[in-house]
C-alpha cells in the first residue's frame, strides 16, 4: 500500500541519489509503437477559427483514454474548437507519444503518469505541462485461480506487467517491496518473477501457462478474466479514497504559450465530455466501444467491456498527489533518479474552465508553475 506522502518524502530524502536507468517509463498501452493512422474531424464552413488552423491530439485506443475516445467520437472537442480543425493520432505506448510531442508531431496528448514524469524530467522541465486529469483506476491483479488463491501465493510465481518501468510495473514493484519481498527491478528476478509482456500478447501468454497472472490495465485485465483468470486485487484499494491517476492530459509548453485559447477549448471539450460520460455511462460505454471498433477493427465483447468500464473513474482532477507518489515509487524501485517535478502542472486554464462551468477547482499538490 502506498505510504503517506510525508513518509515517502522522508525516506527519499535519506536515500542516496540513484542513477537514471536507460529505461523508458511508459503508459498503459497495448504495445510499443505508434499507429500510422490519423484522422481529422469535419469542420463547419462558417465556424470561427481560433489562433491556429489545426490542433493535433494523441491518445491510446484504450478504455482508460475514454475522455479522448468519446470526446472525439461524439464531436464534443470539435464543437468547442469551432473552425480550428481537430486532428487525432493513436499511440500504443507512452514513449512514442512523448517522442511525437517533442518532435512537434502532436500538440496535446492523453497519457499515463510515468511517461509524463519521464518526459518532463528528461527535458529538464522544458517539454511539457500536465494541464488536466482524465481517468483514475482501471488496473487489476488477475491470476490463475488453480495456482494462486491468496496474495501470499504470488511468491515464486510468474506475474506479467506491460513493460519495464511502465506505470503498472512500478506499481507492482512497489507492492512487492511493501510485502517485504525482493525483486531485481531490471531483470524482474527474485521472490516473484516479474515478466514484462506486451498487453497485446498477455492473454496468449496466460493461456499457454507461461505466466501465472498479470498486473495490468483495462481492458487487458477483463480479457484475462474472460479466459478464466480471477481478479485478486484492484489497485484502487491501495490508494487513499480509492483514487490514483492512470491518464492525464499533457501539452507542449510551446503550444500552451502560443495558443492558450486552443488549449482552453480542448479543456472545455474534456470537461464537457467527462460530464456527459458520468451522466450517461451506458451511452458513453457504447460510444467508446464504437470508437475502439473504428480504430482497431474490433469492438470489445460485453464480458470484457462491462467489468472494465466499471473499474475506471472519469475525472477532471489530475490527482497530482498520486502522481508524486508514483514518481517516488519509481525512485524506490531504482528505476528513476529522484526528480524535481516542480512546474510539471499548469492547472490555471483548467480551473478557469471549471469555474465557468460551476465545477470545483483542482489542486496541483505544490507541483504547479510558480
Amino acid at each position: 500500500m502506498p505510504a503517506p506522502r510525508t513518509t515517502l518524502r522522508r525516506s527519499l530524502a535519506a536515500a542516496t541519489a540513484l542513477p537514471l536507468l536507460a529505461v523508458a517509463l511508459t503508459a498503459c498501452g497495448y504495445g510499443s509503437e505508434a499507429n500510422d493512422d490519423s484522422k481529422t474531424a469535419d469542420v463547419a464552413a462558417d465556424a470561427k477559427k481560433l489562433s491556429t488552423d489545426t490542433v493535433r491530439i494523441g491518445y491510446f485506443p484504450n478504455l482508460t483514454h475514454a475522455t479522448a475516445l468519446v470526446g472525439d467520437q461524439e464531436g464534443i472537442f470539435q464543437k468547442e474548437l469551432g473552425g480550428t480543425q481537430l486532428k487525432t493520432s493513436q499511440f500504443n505506448a507512452g514513449p512514442s507519444e512523448i517522442e511525437a510531442l517533442n518532435a512537434n508531431s502532436i500538440d496535446i496528448g492523453f497519457i499515463g503518469p510515468s511517461p509524463s514524469i519521464n518526459g518532463f524530467t528528461k527535458s529538464k522541465g522544458k517539454s511539457l505541462r500536465i494541464i488536466g486529469g482524465s481517468a483514475s483506476g482501471g488496473v487489476k491483479l488477475v491470476v490463475n485461480p488453480k495456482k494462486i488463491k491468496t496474495l501470499d501465493d504470488l511468491k515464486g510465481k510468474k506475474i506479467a506487467t506491460p513493460q519495464l518501468g511502465n506505470t503498472q510495473d512500478v506499481a507492482f514493484l512497489n507492492w512487492i517491496s511493501e510485502k517485504g519481498w525482493k525483486v531485481d527491478a531490471q531483470s524482474g528476478k527474485g521472490d516473484v518473477s516479474v515478466v514484462r509482456t506486451d498487453n497485446k500478447v498477455t492473454p496468449d501468454a496466460y493461456k499457454s501457462g507461461s505466466i501465472d497472472g498479470a498486473w495490468v490495465p483495462e481492458p487487458t485485465a477483463s480479457k484475462l478474466v474472460a479466459e478464466g483468470a480471477k481478479e485478486l486485487l484492484d489497485e484502487r484499494t491501495l490508494w487513499p479514497d480509492n483514487q490514483f491517476v492512470i491518464t492525464n492530459i499533457i501539452v507542449s509548453q510551446k503550444f500552451l504559450s502560443e495558443h492558450p485559447d486552443v488549449v482552453e477549448a480542448v479543456l472545455r471539450g474534456s470537461v464537457k465530455t467527462n460530464a456527459w460520460i458520468n451522466a450517461n455511462p451506458e451511452k458513453a460505454k457504447a460510444s467508446a466501444n464504437t470508437a475502439l471498433e473504428k480504430l482497431t477493427g474490433k469492438a470489445l465483447p460485453a464480458e470484457v467491456i462491462d467489468p472494465a468500464w466499471k473499474s475506471i473513474q472519469i475525472t477532471n482532477d489530475p490527482l497530482a498527489a498520486t502522481l508524486d507518489a508514483e514518481a517516488e515509487h519509481a525512485v524506490k524501485a531504482g528505476l528513476l533518479e529522484k526528480p524535481d517535478l516542480t512546474g510539471i502542472y499548469d492547472l490555471k486554464p483548467l480551473n478557469k474552465v471549471l469555474k465557468a462551468a460551476g465545477e470545483p477547482e483542482v489542486a496541483d499538490a505544490g507541483l504547479g508553475v510558480k
